[in-house]
């Protein structure tokens, strides 16, 4: 165990010195085992346990044993590697199998840590410009202890950053769109209260009597010079303002020029204007303190004290917004609170800055975070003293939602965290302090003094229980009732305090006739008053058969006649027959009893085309609910239907079926007979064919019962339609040789009679050598035409051989003992021969059928002989 140690804590180099050493001394497969045998002891003296050659103290845990990390992950002190963001835990598991780090080896990193050099934009704060900075950085943490270190700083910058996103004024100094907000404006009337420094351009006019131009920049030594034919020395201008410069220099110049000033030589008849150039010097002011970018800031001389604050970012996470100060030669020459300006908009003390001014950021003393619904739930600063009353004028007051009664407010204190509910009166005397968290719940989501009315009333809703505290009030407000109210029992559900929900019946009737009292109300009271229509079945009459509109379930109404439902159903249609209109009415007394017991009634009506009933006597007949009308159909009345003809007929096209038994030669007839060229043998029926539901289901069935058998048959399942159309074999020949036979059929609608011209060919298709159409020779057998497609072909089974005749009559091979008999050739037919779907027995097979065969043969031989000579 003490050499493994030695070998682990060798350098990486002495380690690729054994390897080449290794290879070249042994053969290549002594080098693989050997180095096998080195990799598995370095991951075995990675993974020892607490106990193998090491003494852990009892109750000790190792890092990471409980939180998933890999084993021998070492955290830093303080890190809990539970608190740990998962993508953290995630990275660590990810490496344990790849880059461990070894005991004694500390930072070991992967090979493929390695630096990186990025250039990167960054802004100057000074001018705003954009400057290349070159980056060189560490592709970041490879080693496990650094990950953890490196996650756990990530995830408490992330919480600073949301906390100080969280702190109120905060978008003032970091809103992308306010990048230029806080510039001086340079294009400005020159200020009386400038100070006039080194650099500043002075535009001096002097107009009047005399006039001159002075302009002139202030020397560094802070002097303006003027021409020397006026006799006057440098003007010492530096640390005034505009107003007293323009004194000191009217002073100095009055001496020649006596019209600037009221003298004994007469009035003032010369001015002179003193105000700044296009030239404005630039000032150094320095931001000290909890500042965002504190430093040292080149200014324009016309900048204040907000310039400065925003080109430092503002103040830091401890930085106060409410006391920032401006020191100006070592004294406090003003102090700003930000929230003037961020929440009453007044920028009160923002003095214009001086060279070497210094602005301080102070630390903030206290911060106080509200929640819920506010207009503003920030984190906001208040200064020592402040009230609730004001922190709710910083959140811009209540929601609408809001519960203002009272207040929730965690406080911090020396040991422990309390809670302290703070009532309305208490919100201007009770002083905020820091740490303080202050939530404002919403209102409960309940009406204080709601009632509810539904029913038989003219105006359902909600009303105020102020206003109808008892049942006839609340009655009263709804308008009244309807007629059709049912006051013999109402019902009220009362939420009780408990929130249980209880039904009280109450007879309105005796409330509104005053035999009981009438009922006081409480919130959340629902009044629900029902009709006398919903207490009852609906009650319906149906109109059905011969009518232009027939309805199932019409709704019945009070003194209903026949003459009324028969025109609410768009009267008769041709087909009905009028004399046979029936009201059947169900028996509510029947004798449960008797076997044969009436449980229905029927009146029959002659009904006239008017709709008017042709006897006196029920001329008005009452409905009652739940009649039903039947009108039914005339025997006599039947729709014109229409047979065709089409193909060799002397006038193909439709005519109409004149008479319940009309036949094939019928229709030939009305078409003027055949034409010479047609082929009277190939005459087909067409006849459409409408299948049921019952009937498409039981195909359906039928054809996948049989297709479930698989093993014995091979079928082709098609999709079934509801209409098609069939082709019936007839023998036209023999219908017009003796018309009105039996072969002669009775036509239906839509039968289409196809008489084709004279057929010369025959089609062969099917498990033959080449599938063919030929030409139909008469004397030709079955065998012959089989012979012009090149003959069975190995898969043919012959027995089962048919054809189809161009009338679509079929006829199959017949067998005689073992012969086949083919059917006969005439002109278009088609000759089919199927396809055999078993597999061909082998050699093997035929011998053992053949010998079964014999045997059985013996056997039955044997049998006879035995019977005939016991006989």
């Amino acid at each position: 165990m003490q050499n493994l140690r030695i070998f682990h804590v060798l350098s990486p180099k002495f380690f690729l010195f054994v390897v080449a050493f290794t290879q070249r001394w042994f053969s290549g497969r002594l080098a693989i085992l050997f180095l096998s045998v080195v990799g598995i002891t370095a991951q075995a003296q990675v993974a020892l346990p607490s106990g193998a050659g090491t003494t852990a103290s009892p109750g000790l845990a190792r890092p990471g044993a409980q939180s998933g990390l890999p084993a021998g992950t070492a955290l830093p002190q303080g890190v809990n590697a539970n608190n740990l963001p998962a993508n953290v835990q995630q990275q660590i598991k990810g490496r344990s199998g790849q880059t461990q780090a070894q005991p004694g080896v500390k930072g070991r990193t992967s090979p493929t840590s390695q630096s990186r050099t990025d250039r990167k934009q960054v802004t100057n704060p000074a001018n705003g410009q954009q400057v290349s900075l070159t980056d060189t950085t560490d592709p970041g943490p490879q080693t496990d202890e650094e990950l953890v270190k490196a996650g756990a700083e990530r995830a408490q910058r992330r919480e600073q950053e949301e906390k100080r996103r969280k702190t109120f004024g905060y978008s003032l100094f970091n809103d992308p769109a306010m990048e230029r907000t806080f510039e001086p404006n340079l294009n400005i009337a020159t200020p009386r209260n400038y100070v006039v420094g080194p650099g500043d351009q002075l535009n001096i006019q002097m107009y009047g009597y005399s006039e001159a131009d002075f302009t002139q920049a202030v020397s560094p030594d802070g002097n303006v010079y003027f021409a020397q034919a006026t006799g006057i020395g440098p003007v010492f201008v530096s640390g005034l303002t505009v107003e007293q410069t323009k004194a000191r220099i009217i002073s100095r110049l009055s001496k020649r020029f006596v019209g600037l000033r009221n003298s004994s030589y007469g009035p003032q008849n010369t001015f002179l204007e003193v105000s700044l150039g296009g030239t404005i010097r630039s000032i150094r002011v320095t931001v000290t303190g909890d500042a965002v970018r504190p430093g040292t800031y080149t200014l324009s001389s016309l900048s204040t004290v907000m310039n400065a604050i925003y080109q430092a970012g503002g103040p830091n996470d401890i930085g106060s917004y409410r006391k920032v100060q401006l020191i100006r030669n070592n004294k406090i020459a003003a102090t700003l609170d930000l929230y003037d300006y961020l929440l009453n908009g007044i920028q009160r003390n923002d003095l214009r800055l001086q060279d070497n001014d210094n602005i301080r950021f102070t630390t903030f003393l206290e911060k106080v975070e509200i929640t819920g619904t506010v207009k503003r739930a920030n984190i906001f600063e208040m200064i020592p003293g402040e009230t609730l009353e004001r922190l709710l004028f910083y959140a811009g007051d209540f929601a609408a939602q809001a519960y203002k009664n009272r207040l929730k407010v965690t406080r911090l204190t020396d040991r422990e965290i309390k809670v302290i509910d703070v009532t309305t009166p208490e919100f201007k005397t009770f002083v905020m302090q820091d740490g303080d968290l202050v939530n404002v719940e919403r209102l409960l989501d309940r009406f204080e003094n709601q009632v509810t009315i539904e029913g038989a009333v003219y105006r359902t809703g909600q009303y105020s229980l102020d206003n109808n505290r008892t049942l006839k009030q609340l009655i009263n407000t709804a308008e009244g009732l309807k007629g059709d109210a049912f006051t013999g029992r109402i019902t009220i559900v009362r939420t009780r305090e408990d929130l249980a929900i209880e039904n009280l019946s109450i007879n309105l009737a005796n409330v509104l006739a005053g035999t009981d009292p009438d009922i006081p109300l409480q919130r959340e009271d629902q009044v629900i008053i029902p009709s006398r229509f919903d207490l009852v079945q609906q009650a319906t009459v149906s109109i059905l058969g011969e009518v232009n509109l027939p309805d199932p379930g019409m709704p019945y109404m009070a003194n209903m006649t026949l003459n009324d439902i028969l025109l609410r159903a768009g009267g008769l249609k041709e087909s009905a027959a009028a004399s046979m209109v029936e009201v059947i009415r169900r028996k509510k007394d029947a004798d449960p009893r008797s076997p044969s017991a009436q449980i229905a009634e029927t009146f029959r009506f002659n009904v006239n085309r008017d709709l008017s009933i042709s006897t006196d006597a029920n001329r008005d007949f009452i409905l009652e609910p739940f009649d039903q009308i039947i009108v039914r159909r005339s025997p006599n009345y039947a729709v014109q239907t229409y047979a065709y003809v089409a193909g060799e007929v002397i006038i193909p096209g439709s005519y109409p079926i004149r008479s319940k038994d009309q036949k094939i030669s019928d229709l030939v007839v009305q078409a003027g007979g055949l034409t010479p060229q047609a082929y009277v043998e190939g005459a087909t029926l067409i006849r459409p064919v409408k299948l049921s539901n019952e009937e498409l289901k039981r195909r359906q069935k039928a054809i996948e019962e049989v297709a479930d058998n698989a093993n014995k048959t091979a079928v082709e399942t098609e999709v079934i339609e509801p209409n098609t159309s069939e082709a019936i074999g007839i023998n036209l020949k023999k219908i017009l040789a003796k018309p009105g036979s039996s072969e002669d059929i009775l036509l239906q609608e839509g039968d289409t009679l196809r008489i084709p011209k004279l057929l010369e060919t025959v089609r062969i298709q099917g498990e033959v050598q080449l599938p063919n159409t030929v030409k139909f020779r008469t004397g030709q057998t079955f065998q012959d035409y089989i012979s012009q497609t090149g003959g069975f072909t190995s898969k043919s089974q012959r027995k089962r051989a048919f054809v189809i005749y161009a009338n679509g009559s079929v006829d199959r091979t017949r067998k005689f003992m073992f012969f086949n008999v083919y059917p006969r050739v005439e002109p278009g037919s088609e000759i089919v021969i199927p396809k055999r779907t078993a597999v061909p027995l082998t050699a093997q097979q035929i011998l053992g059928s053949t010998v079964g065969i014999a045997g059985s043969l013996l056997t039955l031989v044997t049998t006879l002989l035995l019977i005939t000579r016991v006989q």
